[in-house]
């Protein structure tokens, strides 16, 4: 179906409607005072205006109440033809009101605050283009339910799309605060930003840090200069695609396996896994190679990483967290909320 959005305010589109409603009714009226001597009222005998009035608004509204009756064929056959279809565009059209400006915001406003309710710890995707709509793919692949996945895109077909997996969906423009505070992004788990434009995403990310300070987030962007700007927006982790293929490519170069291999890290339907955690308090002191529970592959100690190979590695410190390769059956269940 072709549509676009009306131009017309709420407001207007109302004002609109009552005014169709008025013209037929004006247009009834004129027609049953012209012909007032078909009519016969049983309570007095006589037709003023006052009784033509009264007698337009209950024809049109109900089946009448039989004070007031046509009784020449031509006004019967002007109340079958003409006002029972005007009766009938009422019902639709006063049902067709009630329901867009009243009925509909009410029940969307109910659910909107329900759903809002039970925000906490979702994961929040900005922008779900080809990188978004993967990674969305790829966690309910990992276990995330839909329901914890809010997506925000201002493009009604992503809407629809992201609303098909059963995630919760909101049309709006990110970089707007009043749409992050609707999606609760405060008591958001992370964000993950792909909004297909590196200043667009730039500027999402901006907004989420000054909102939900402590948030990890994760955004796109495809030119290599941007990736600075990014992480000063606040961005956790900044991935370039282009840059990942261009390791994926000189990878493969060097033996057929790698790239498959790190591909299968990367993906949930992969034999391997990769995982990172806060170690135990029962793991401190231990080196990296007894804790991992497959192997351990680097140590994050602050702002710097320790290789598996390092002096360092040999001890685990409270706070550490650890990277490790694990089969992906042993991978640990996202917990539900």
């Amino acid at each position: 179906m072709l549509r676009r959005a009306s131009p017309l305010s709420v407001w207007a589109q109302l004002g609109i409607r009552i005014g169709i409603l008025l013209a037929l009714l004006a247009a009834i009226v004129t027609v049953h005072w012209m012909e007032r001597d078909s009519f016969r009222d049983n309570v007095d005998g006589s037709m003023n205006f006052a009784d033509v009035i009264y007698f337009t608004m209950i024809s049109a509204t109900t089946t009448g109440y039989g004070d007031i009756v046509p009784v020449t064929d031509r006004a019967r056959l002007f109340d079958a033809l003409i006002v029972t279809p005007v009766r009938i565009f009422f019902i639709l059209i006063l049902a067709g009101t009630a329901y867009t400006f009243v009925i509909k915001r009410t029940w969307d406003r109910f659910l909107m605050q329900r759903i809002q309710k039970n925000l906490t710890q979702h994961v929040v995707v900005a922008g779900f283009g080809v990188s978004g709509s993967e990674a969305v793919a790829e966690l309910l692949e990992r276990g995330v339910e839909a329901k914890r996945i809010v997506v925000v895109d201002p493009r009604e077909e992503a809407i629809l799309q992201a609303e098909a997996l059963g995630c919760v969906v909101i049309q709006a423009d990110a970089t707007r605060d009043a749409t992050l505070d609707a999606i609760r992004i405060a008591h958001a788990s992370q964000a993950i930003v792909s909004a297909g434009r590196d200043d667009t995403s730039i500027l999402i990310t901006l907004t989420i840090r000054h909102l939900a300070p402590a948030i990890p987030i994760s955004v796109v962007v495809r030119a290599c200069d941007n990736e600075l700007p990014a992480r000063a927006a606040g961005a956790t982790t900044v991935i370039n695609p282009v840059s990942f293929a261009g390791l994926l490519l000189a990878g493969s170069a060097e033996g057929a396996g790698i790239a498959d291999y790190i591909t299968d890290l990367a993906s949930a339907g992969g034999r391997v896994r990769l995982h990172e955690r806060k170690i135990e308090a029962f793991e401190v002191g231990k080196s990296l190679k007894e804790a991992a529970v497959g192997i351990g592959l680097r140590i994050l100690r602050g702002g710097s990483v320790i290789g598996f190979w390092e002096e360092e590695a040999q001890r685990l410190e409270a706070g550490d967290m650890i990277i490790e390769v694990i089969p992906a059956h042993t991978f640990p269940k996202v917990p539900a909320i």
